[in-house]
């Protein structure tokens, strides 16, 4: 399972990257919860994020990205980083 997730981390990181700077304006500090490659839900607080994860995905198989121009260390969450 571990590396499902870890697959799933990774393709989801580089299918948010992309849509972050049209995200920022609306959502920075935000979470995105993501499942195959799409982001399923933004959320204020990542518990919020990870209810809904919980509710949707009984696979356990996603991903949270704080959407927020500054790397943030999420621990086994991701982050992403844009330029502006």
């Amino acid at each position: 399972m571990q590396e499902s997730q870890d697959r799933e981390i990774e393709r989801n990181l580089f299918a948010f990257l992309p849509q972050l700077a049209r995200l920022l304006p609306d959502h920075e500090g935000s979470f995105a919860l993501l499942k195959d490659q799409n982001i399923a839900s933004i959320h204020k607080k990542l518990s919020d994020a990870l209810k809904a994860a919980e509710s949707q995905f009984s696979d356990g198989i996603f991903s949270v990205q704080r959407i927020t121009a500054k790397p943030v260390e999420l621990g086994m969450f991701s982050n992403a980083e844009v330029q502006r």
